[in-house]
This record gives C-alpha cells, structure tokens and sequence, in this order.
C-alpha cells in the first residue's frame, strides 16, 4: 500500500477576524455574500466520502435546515460525548478524536472533512493531522463569535497551493508542509 493515505481537509468560510460564525451560530454575515455560489462547493463535495463534526455543529445543521441533512450519501460521524448509537444520518462517537481520525486515514478513499471548527479541529491541529486547508474569507468584520482555530501550543507549517477570488470571497488553499510534518512524526 505504500504511502497511500486518505487526505483530512478543512473546507470552510470565516470572516476576515477569523470567526466561522457568530457566538449565537447565526452566519447572517456570511449568507448573500457576492460570489458564495460561485466557491465550488459540488466539485469539493465530490471529491470527500466521509464527514467529520462535532455535536454542536451537527445540532445547528439540524437546527438550521430540519429535514435537509446536507450530507446525504456520505459516511458522517459526530463526536459526542453524549450521544450514542446512529441514525439516518449519522454515527455518534464516542472514542478519541485523534485515534479515530487516524484509524479513518489509514483506509483508501477520497478525501474526509472536517465541518465546523473549534473543538474538533484543535486536537487534528495539536497532531497535524490535517492535510489540507480550503479557507473562505468573507468579507466580513464581526468582532466576536466562535473562532476557526482555538489557541493552542501546536504550530502547523503550511504551504500556500492557490489563492482564488469569487467576487467578494477570497480562497486559500494550503496544504500542510510535509517536511515540519515528517520531522514531528513519531
């Protein structure tokens, strides 16, 4: 099998401070943004197979759109450290974020994303386990809210593949710089 791994990515918009959404979860800055329906989305979406998020993003989704769960046909897995079992939609976990990311990556398939922020994302960053970063930025100032990355003690190297603009979005994508990567691994 080699070196053949599945790809962890972080697929998201923030506002220019760095918030994936207000302290109430609304994304009323974000939503009617000139160039949000031209980011791409369904040529991202076809290139990832599972679905990784927390139980409060999951519990917004649910909240903001009842009855149009917006990854259907997708393996999605929420990590909860209350809620057990599946349903329809989803399978709840239960176990370590990280040792199950990496069970995950061990497996060939396409790409698995991390939806949402914050609490799911920081131990994948304390590891460098994401392998890539497709950040929107909205041209948005909101001064406070739930931030895209909670501070902590790891730094990630990245690398800069593509800057697009989509009318008032600006896009990077990076991929995380396999040489700090290579020299952190056990």
């Amino acid at each position: 099998m080699g070196d053949v791994r599945t790809k962890l990515v972080f697929y998201g918009a923030v506002s220019v401070d760095g918030y994936i959404a207000r302290d109430n979860h609304s994304l009323d800055w974000l939503l009617g943004t000139e160039g949000e329906e031209e980011i791409g989305y369904e040529d991202f979406y076809a290139t990832i197979d599972i679905v990784l998020m927390g139980r409060k993003t999951y519990d917004q989704i649910l909240n903001h759109a009842p009855g149009e769960f917006p990854y259907k046909g997708k393996q999605c897995y929420v990590f909860s450290r209350t809620s057990t079992g599946s349903n329809d939609l989803v399978d709840f976990i239960n176990e370590n974020i990280v040792e199950f990311t990496k069970s995950l990556k061990k497996h060939p398939g396409k790409r698995i994303w991390v939806v949402g922020g914050g609490e799911v994302l920081y131990p994948l960053l304390q590891e460098k386990l994401i392998d890539e970063f497709i950040i929107q930025i909205a041209p948005s100032i909101i001064g406070r809210g739930i931030p895209l990355f909670i501070p902590g003690e790891q730094e990630n190297q990245l690398k800069l593949l593509n800057v697009k603009r989509n009318k008032q979005l600006a896009e990077l994508h990076y991929e995380l710089n396999t040489i700090c990567r290579n020299s952190s691994m056990e």
